[in-house]
């Protein structure tokens, strides 16, 4: 991979696994300094064994540098702190941020509505995935505006506004998408841009693990569910972000919602194997073929 990003400074907000873990990787491989945020740190993990501390090193070992920094992005006096501290460290040069906390696979309850669904898992997935974007956006955006240049990723699921299965899920998906175009609308006069970014159907470690898989034989979880077969690797959105990071233009997209399947074709990205997934063409197909 070209060093595009050589001397930027990125946080990574839910660099612990998954998509964030892939984006901050990536970030690194294209010359970035990468400051790793969340709550699992060795010794003190939160139901799976991914850490920052492991994501900041591998950060640095494919080219960048990978700084950890354990926070709970729903505590604002500890998302203020790591800003300032990254202001004190980096001169308050601040390039790229992607906020993708998560935090709501054990709390969402799928195949029930809103009123018999845990209020209380709800509510809580809410301040993880909501409030806590909100937070770190709102104390990452004057570093931004101050040099008048860079941009706000928010990692999403899904591009359109239909409906996701669950309630208190869907409302989570659909307000980071609406988050990047409010954003947008205020960031826009200091050439700022917010965008939201969806992967297709995303083979991250939980995943790999749900169907009894490695990254070496993933294929296999094809015989469980058709569409894993059409699922792309972290690393597929990370190189998404590195391109639109990289983009001169990014402002011709700000406020929009993109998926990883056509960055890929715009910008020539790979998946790590080689392959070009396109989640929506593939899904479509299958759909038409088995009439469901």
């Amino acid at each position: 991979m070209q060093r595009t990003l050589e001397k930027k400074v990125a946080v990574v907000a839910g660099a612990t696994r998954g998509a964030g873990r892939g984006i901050a990787v990536e970030l690194g491989a294209a010359g970035a300094t990468v400051y790793c945020t969340g709550r699992s740190v060795r010794g003190k993990t939160t139901g799976r064994p991914e850490t920052i501390d492991e994501t900041a090193e591998l950060v640095t070992r494919a080219g960048g540098q990978g700084i950890a920094i354990p926070v709970d992005h729903t505590q604002p006096e500890q998302v203020a702190a790591v800003f300032q501290r990254i202001a004190s460290e980096q001169d308050a040069q601040l390039d790229i941020v992607v906020n993708d906390i998560w935090g709501g696979d054990e709390l969402a309850e799928w195949g029930v509505p809103f009123w018999e669904h845990s209020l209380a898992n709800g509510l809580t997935m809410l301040e993880r995935a909501i409030n806590t974007h909100i937070i770190t956006s709102h104390y990452a955006a004057p570093l931004l505006v101050g040099r008048k240049q860079g941009v706000i990723f928010e990692i999403t699921d899904g591009k359109t506004y239909e409906y996701r299965g669950a309630f208190f899920y869907d409302l989570v998906k659909v307000t980071v998408m609406r988050m990047a175009l409010t954003m947008a609308k205020d960031l826009e006069p200091y050439r700022v841009a917010a965008i939201a970014v969806t992967p297709g159907f995303l083979r991250s470690e939980a995943m790999l693990d749900h169907f009894g898989v490695t990254e070496e034989n993933w294929r296999a979880g094809a015989k469980q569910d058709r569409f894993f077969a059409f699922s792309e690797t972290p690393h597929y959105i990370g190189r998404a972000i590195v391109a639109l990071a990289s983009d001169p233009n990014i402002m011709d997209k700000t406020g929009q919602t993109l998926a990883t399947w056509d960055l890929a074709e715009e910008y020539g990205i790979t998946d790590l194997d080689g392959t070009r997934p396109h989640w929506q063409r593939n899904y479509e197909a299958e759909i038409a073929k088995s009439g469901r």
